[in-house]
This record gives structure tokens, C-alpha cells and sequence, in this order.
């Protein structure tokens, strides 16, 4: 009787090979354009370069001067301010979705309204939110106007700026952890609201005990999504102030920027450091959030 034949490597290392061999495609993607970038910044940092000449050995002189900097301290503390109110869009997009959710007349025009500032340029946030500030002819000083006598320049003046281009970018972000948390409100179990409401449960004790636990995936797409945008802010700040007035509303991804890729901007080194510094501090809270998580998926 003749012998089977062994099977090749393929066939018996097919179930395991198949999957490596679909993320293949996105794996050398995101090889080439995020990983060797974010090792190619770190090693530009430690030199002096303008971009174009030679590069100079720097070792650590670029972080030492960022030390200091008092730019970089104010572009540090804008961040922060950044992250601490951009996380109020979590629990509004889910008072916004948990609205969105009921079935009354006309709900599909609201759910159209609130997603409509997801759809459009971050440029155009911009520009809307210019004008709504604008004195003259801007809504907001005319309101102010009314109520106090004066109006009031919120991008013009040094102790307003940041909060009015958080709250231009609170918009679409709201929209967007909306999204999330109505997509995880159609994945809710209906049998264990059912049963709490068996057990009279109703209100916040439903929402807090039954809705919000089963909510926690997307809850966490969105917390990591809204760091990433309070950490990485440019673009509102770019068409809004241009980190004016004075330098009160420029955040580490702008003042990189300024100093390495502006028109004036030859400090390649030094705007590579700052990049590594956002880039940590980006790591360290979504290290944070995944680890926390993935702790309570084990206690669960």
C-alpha cells in the first residue's frame, strides 16, 4: 500500500497563517508610516538640524532647552487644559445618544443635526466659530453686548483664547462620541434591562448600573479617541488664533510645528523633541486606559 503523502507547510499551518496574511497589508502600512517615523523622530532629536544641511550631534541639548523655555511650559499647560475640558464631550455624546435613542417624531431630523458637525472639516469648525466670536458682527459679543454693555474679543484676548477654540472643538467631538455611544446602545442585551425593570429598577439606578457597564467598550473608544484629539489639537488653533494672541493658545503640537515646519520654523531637532515629549505623554495615557481596562474585563 502506498504511503499518504505529508502534507505541506501550507496546509498545516493554514487557520494560523490566513489571519497573519490579511493584516499583512495594514501591518507594512502602519510599519511605514507610523512606527519607523516615531523611531526616525526620536533620533532626529537628538541632533541640531535645520532640515536641508548637515546634522549636528545634539545629545540631549534640545530637551535640556525645552526645560528652559517658557513657550513650551505655556504650550504644556494649554494641553493639559485641553485634555481636562475636551473629556466633558464623553458624558455629553452619551446624554446627546441616550436622548437620540427614543423613538418620538421627528427623531431622525435631530440625530441629523447632531451628526451633521462630524461631517464637516475641522477647517470649517474653524472658520464658523471665528465668526460666531467675531467682534461686530459676531452672535456671541452681541449677546454679551446686550447683557453687560460691552462686547467681548474671546480670541483677541490672552485669558479667553484657549477656551473658546475648546469649546469650537468640543462640537464635532461631541458628534462623535454620540455616534459611538448610540452604535453601543443598539448593542445592549434587551433581556437584562428587561429583568431590571422586572426588579422596578428605573432612572439612574438603571442607567448607572445597566446601561453604562454594557456601554464600557464604546465609553472607552471614546475616552482614547478624545485624549489622542485634546493631545494632538492644531488644526482649530491653526485657522482660529495662529497661537496667538501672544503665544496664550499655542499647545506642543503647534509650537512643533512653529518651530520646525513653519515658514520661519529651521529648528528640526528641537521641534522633534517636542514631538517626542507630546508622544510620551500620549503613551502614558493610553497605557493607562488599556491596563485599567483590561483589569476589569479580568475581574468582570
Amino acid at each position: 500500500m502506498a504511503a499518504t503523502p505529508q502534507a505541506g507547510f501550507w496546509k498545516r499551518n493554514q487557520r494560523s497563517l490566513a489571519p497573519w496574511l490579511f493584516l499583512a497589508p495594514g501591518l507594512l502600512v502602519f510599519m511605514i508610516y507610523v512606527i519607523i517615523p516615531i523611531f526616525q523622530s526620536i533620533w532626529i532629536s537628538f541632533y541640531d538640524w535645520d532640515g536641508l544641511g548637515p546634522k549636528t550631534w545634539a545629545g540631549l541639548d534640545n530637551y535640556r532647552n525645552l526645560l528652559d523655555d517658557d513657550s513650551f511650559y505655556m504650550s504644556l499647560k494649554n494641553n493639559l487644559i485641553w485634555l481636562v475640558l475636551y473629556m466633558l464631550a464623553v458624558p455629553a455624546g452619551l446624554g446627546v445618544a441616550l436622548f437620540l435613542n427614543q423613538t418620538v417624531a421627528g427623531i431622525r431630523l435631530y440625530k441629523s443635526l447632531f451628526f451633521f458637525p462630524f461631517v464637516i472639516s475641522q477647517v470649517v469648525v474653524g472658520l464658523i466659530f471665528s465668526w460666531f466670536y467675531a467682534p461686530g458682527f459676531g452672535l456671541l459679543p452681541h449677546i454679551f453686548k446686550i447683557l453687560t454693555g460691552h462686547e467681548i474679543a474671546v480670541l483677541a484676548e490672552a485669558k479667553y483664547a484657549t477656551y473658546g477654540i475648546i469649546a469650537a472643538g468640543l462640537w464635532p467631538q461631541i458628534a462623535y462620541c454620540m455616534i459611538l455611544y448610540l452604535t453601543g446602545l443598539n448593542n445592549i442585551n434587551p433581556e437584562q434591562v428587561e429583568a431590571a425593570r422586572m426588579d422596578n429598577a428605573k432612572g439612574i439606578y438603571m442607567l448607572w448600573h445597566i446601561i453604562i457597564p454594557q456601554l464600557r467598550p464604546a465609553t472607552f473608544i471614546a475616552v482614547v479617541v478624545t485624549v489622542i484629539g485634546a493631545l494632538r489639537s492644531f488644526d482649530l488653533i491653526s485657522i482660529m488664533t495662529v497661537g496667538g494672541p501672544f503665544g496664550s493658545s499655542r499647545v506642543l503640537s503647534y509650537f512643533m510645528y512653529e518651530q520646525a515646519l513653519s515658514e520661519y520654523g529651521t529648528a528640526m531637532g528641537y521641534g522633534a523633541a517636542i514631538a517626542v515629549v507630546l508622544f510620551a505623554i500620549m503613551l502614558v495615557f493610553i497605557t493607562l486606559f488599556i491596563v485599567r481596562m483590561l483589569s476589569q474585563e479580568r475581574t468582570a
